[in-house]
């Protein structure tokens, strides 16, 4: 969304920030023995304290509050009391919510407990390539140079991209132009960033997979060529200068 007034600049950090303290509330409370049911319905709890709502559940239906996704999973996992999460387990928790007509959207990967499975090199460069990605953002800059660096920079890492899921506008709805603020650059996408724009950026870095492939759940996502995926996410505010990152508090 552009912002155009101080109070719609309120409701987003608002929004923003309840995101943000879930996603970092559900990682630092999540642990090997739990289901991913039960660290969802910890998540739904938080965003209700604040009086906010789920963002997929009430968009889309989803069933949960928010996504969690484990090991080969790419995104859109659905909770389950059968999904019990195991040490060295790599989890991905993605929460947006609505608080008073306002949406934000954040995520990230991380490696329950020990890293037995060495997983975390994949999420080091996940976080760091998305904070290299936001650093280059202002306005005027084209999305399709963004792309460009996240593409590039997880090839220097020795990964690869999933190229049909993306960043996205984001504010007075969950997903509002611009729509595909994808990981990789599309020569014929002349799209700039705006001064004043609210959006979600967010890495999508493979070991093995570029495309992800929904399965007969119809919400959960998985990698076309296997391989693990770890994504992370921020909401933020484009300026002439850096932008201001409104999910700053989820610790990424």
């Amino acid at each position: 969304m552009s912002i155009r007034e101080e109070s719609e600049l309120i409701g987003m950090k608002k929004v923003s920030e309840v995101v943000a303290i879930t996603l970092k509330m559900m990682r630092t409370y999540a642990k090997a023995g739990m289901s991913t049911k039960e660290l969802d319905q910890y998540g739904g709890k938080i965003l209700k304290s604040y009086g906010a709502k789920s963002a997929p559940y009430e968009t889309y239906n989803f069933p949960g509050f928010t996504c969690i996704s484990v090991n080969k999973e790419v995104a859109h996992g659905i909770p389950s009391e059968k999904r019990i999460l195991k040490d060295g387990d790599l989890v991905n928790i993605d929460v947006s919510a609505e608080l008073n007509g306002f949406w934000a959207d954040n995520g990230g990967s991380f490696v329950l407990g020990k890293d037995i499975y060495n997983h975390q090199p994949l999420v080091n460069a996940s976080k760091n390539i998305l904070h290299k990605a936001i650093n280059n953002i202002k306005g005027g800059v084209r999305i399709s140079e963004i792309g460009y660096l996240i593409e590039t920079e997880a090839k220097k890492s020795g990964f690869k991209v999933i190229k049909n899921l993306a960043g996205h506008g984001v504010g007075r709805n969950l997903h509002e132009k611009p729509e595909n603020i994808l990981n990789y650059k599309v020569k014929t996408n002349r799209e700039r960033f705006k001064k004043n724009t609210t959006v979600a950026i967010e890495t999508f870095i493979s070991t093995k997979s570029t495309i992800a492939i929904e399965l007969n759940d119809g919400w959960t996502l998985v990698g076309n060529k296997g391989g693990y995926v770890t994504q992370h996410e921020h909401t933020i505010l484009v300026t002439d200068h850096k932008p201001i990152i409104l999910t700053e508090l989820n610790g990424i």
